[in-house]
């Protein structure tokens, strides 16, 4: 008896993870490795996939949307990862330095409102507002000379406004994160630090930034992933135009799959991306593993 309750006790928090285990199985690694399959033929949903061996990738190689797929995947991460990681640092330190007031308060909650908010309303909403020229807006920009109707419909600034309305969109969680490890930190080190002289720039430098370094480096690999993973709000608001200047990797794929019934090709597309991310995983493993050891 006594043998069988510790046999049961050792396998009981596997059976409590079995069902996300199954799950992630299923849904995630088997996905993986069907689209790892179908990447070596050709395949449009509606025939029998032929096998092709390496051709989708060596198209890859000479394909010119493919390249500026790329690239403006690339000129996406540039622009919105360093707003986002700025933005959230200064917001959160902003945020927490007024924490026990109702402003604050107030302040944190409609920073985070666009996080919460679908992609695709947030997509049509900026849309709306940006072809509409609501006066607001469009009165405000005028100012500095910007006309809010080729926002989104000049090949120049169309993917520089995509960018920013995501940044704006998201870098209210990655502050939520921030506080977090903010309010961590002892307020002895900064009454300390008053006690010694030291003025609000140099707290920040010396003792706000160091203790936040690990929550910075996460910051900027989940930006880098979720930037690289960029299509909803591109999908909603400019549907990969004008002349195809803010379509993404995830975006070429979509359109290979269901617009140009290329399914085969589009999967090898998906695993290149795949395997920039899990690049992106395996660096910020090494960054994170280095900085606890350094603290």
């Amino acid at each position: 008896m006594k043998k069988r309750r510790k046999f049961l006790s050792t396998i009981a928090p596997y059976g409590y993870v079995m069902p996300i285990s199954l799950i992630l199985l299923t849904f995630v690694v088997g996905s993986v490795v069907i689209s790892l399959i179908f990447s070596f033929t050709k395949y449009n949903l509606l025939l029998d996939p032929e096998f092709i061996q390496f051709d989708n990738y060596k198209r890859m190689l000479t394909d010119p949307k493919m390249h500026l797929a790329v690239i403006n995947t690339l000129k996406v991460m540039v622009l919105v990862v360093p707003l986002q990681v700025v933005l959230s640092v200064l917001f959160s330190v902003l945020v927490a330095s007024r924490k026990h007031t109702l402003i604050g308060k107030i302040a944190k909650a409609a920073i985070f409102i666009p996080v919460i908010s679908s992609n695709a309303v947030v997509g049509t909403v900026w849309k709306t507002m940006l072809n509409a020229r609501i006066p607001v807006l469009s009165d405000l920009l005028d100012l500095f000379g910007i006309d809010t109707a080729m926002l989104l419909g000049s090949s120049t600034t169309a993917i520089v406004t995509v960018s920013m309305i995501m940044v704006w969109k998201s870098f209210g969680y990655y502050m939520v994160l921030n506080l977090a490890t903010l309010l961590s930190i002892p307020d002895s080190y900064y009454e300390a630090a008053k006690v010694d002289g030291g003025g609000t720039l140099q707290r920040f430098r010396y003792i706000t930034l160091p203790l936040m370094k690990p929550a910075i480096i996460m910051d900027v690999f989940l930006s880098v992933v979720s930037s690289l993973q960029s299509f909803e709000l591109i999908y909603t608001m400019t549907g990969g135009g004008p002349a195809n200047s803010t379509m993404t990797m995830v975006f070429y794929a979509y359109n290979l799959t269901f617009k140009t019934g290329k399914a085969g090709y589009a999967m090898a597309v998906s695993n290149v991306l795949f395997l920039l991310v899990l690049a992106v995983m395996v660096l910020q493993k090494g960054f994170m593993k280095r900085e606890a050891s350094e603290i």
